[in-house]
């Protein structure tokens, strides 16, 4: 269990950017979710979409906002989101179709899991974004997208 107290900052402050984004390409950011009701707490347990579990404390004049950095180092940064986990699910017609939709996904840094024969892609922008990249996939039935949560 990794202890966070406290939150360091905000994941869009231009002190941090740099480290960020290093972090980004090296897969080391990871998103902790936390649901409307634990949002005002001081202190709570969650685990973050990459599986750490984490004890959060904050101090009494600390106030949980979405996008707090929670968590820097050379290895990682954890950043609070509110809310669940939004994901798309897609599925490719054929192997040829998976190979594109892989390429897709590895050069724009997509975060993502498998289940089955689905690519889900854990969302860290409006949706639409997502869509408007593989478009062209999208058009010619390469890729077909199911439920999004």
């Amino acid at each position: 269990m990794l202890r966070l107290h406290g939150i360091m900052g905000r994941a869009d402050d231009k002190i941090y950017a740099r480290q960020l984004h290093t972090l980004e390409h090296r897969g080391g950011i990871e998103l902790l979710f936390v649901p409307p009701e634990d949002a005002g707490r001081k202190r709570f347990r969650l685990t973050t979409d990459r599986g750490t579990d984490c004890a959060v404390s904050l101090d009494r004049d600390e106030e949980l906002i979405d996008g707090a950095l929670l968590h820097l180092d050379t290895d990682r940064a954890i950043i609070a989101r509110f809310g669940k986990q939004q994901v798309l699910r897609l599925k490719a017609r054929d192997e040829a179709s998976a190979l594109k939709l892989g390429w897709h996904a590895g050069n724009l840094h997509w975060r993502v899991r498998f289940e089955g024969d689905h690519l889900v892609v854990l969302l860290d922008a409006p949706l639409g974004s997502y869509r408007a990249r593989i478009q062209p996939l999208l058009e010619a039935g390469e890729v077909v997208e199911r439920d999004h949560v």
